[in-house]
């Protein structure tokens, strides 16, 4: 794969959060953008929130763009590479944050349109976006290494019953992709690792058709409460940073001790 040339004022580490609009992924934007990055903010619907994050960036003296891009389809994921080339240049890290839930529900009344719907988002779309990334960080491919962090979720851990445990799975096959894919790419300079987090306060909870649920759920946290997003965002941003250069394949658990 031939990339485009790339600008020549970006000086830079580059980084891409997909579903970087809202919740987690604007938090790890926001923060990666006041410690340096130039951010490449994706989005697949809610335009107005991505655009929200962009601005706020760019008032704190912060360089980001926002992108639309359906991770899932493999089309729309060549054009938001090519897109990142172009604005902010050589992409140096990556969140993989994009991914979906669907109403609660059994595993005895799921259909096969839903667990292709969330595993075309939560899996396919990774690895999409890791192979994305991997072309343009590999030091054969004339890259200069990189670090790619991958959300997963604690529902891999305890299956999520009665609820998602098909979003479970599919953040249990992120795990896997996370730790061969680490392994793959060590000696090209590239360092993979996940984040699980738990009951963590955003909308995605809506998505499910239970708004409340962290509240719900928090008296099972042993720290008696739900996690804010910036708390996942300052791990991401460990896991970014140099300060985390010998770590790869491994996870940290943003979870309260669930």
């Amino acid at each position: 794969m031939t990339l485009p040339p790339m600008p020549l004022s970006s000086s830079s580490p580059v980084l891409l959060v997909t579903g970087g609009g809202r919740g987690i992924g604007a938090a790890i934007a926001i923060a990666a953008a006041a410690a340096g990055h130039a951010v490449a903010v994706n989005y697949h619907r809610d335009e107005g929130s991505a655009h929200s994050v962009v601005q706020r960036i760019v008032a704190a003296g912060g360089k980001a763009v926002a992108l639309q891009a359906d991770v899932a389809q493999e089309d729309q994921v060549l054009r938001l590479f090519a897109a990142v080339d172009q604005t902010l240049g050589r992409l140096t890290g990556l969140i993989n944050n994009a991914g979906m839930l669907a109403p609660q529900m059994r595993v005895e009344d799921m259909s096969a349109a839903r667990l292709q719907q969330v595993l075309a988002t939560n899996v396919i779309g990774c690895f999409l976006c890791a192979r994305e990334a991997v072309r343009r960080m590999a030091r054969s491919r004339g890259g200069a290494g990189g670090a790619i962090v991958n959300l997963s979720s604690m529902a891999a851990k305890l299956g999520a019953p009665g609820e998602y445990v098909d979003y479970a799975a599919s953040k249990g096959a992120v795990e896997s992709m996370t730790i061969g894919l680490a392994k793959e790419v060590a000696t090209e300079g590239i360092r993979v690792n996940g984040i699980r987090p738990g009951l963590i306060h955003t909308d995605i909870h809506a998505s499910g058709g239970e708004p409340g649920r962290v509240q719900r759920l928090e008296a099972s946290v042993p720290m008696g409460r739900g996690g804010e997003p910036e708390e996942v965002a300052a791990a991401a941003l460990w896991l970014l940073s140099d300060a985390a250069s010998y770590c790869t394949g491994t996870f940290i658990d943003v979870s309260g001790g669930r």
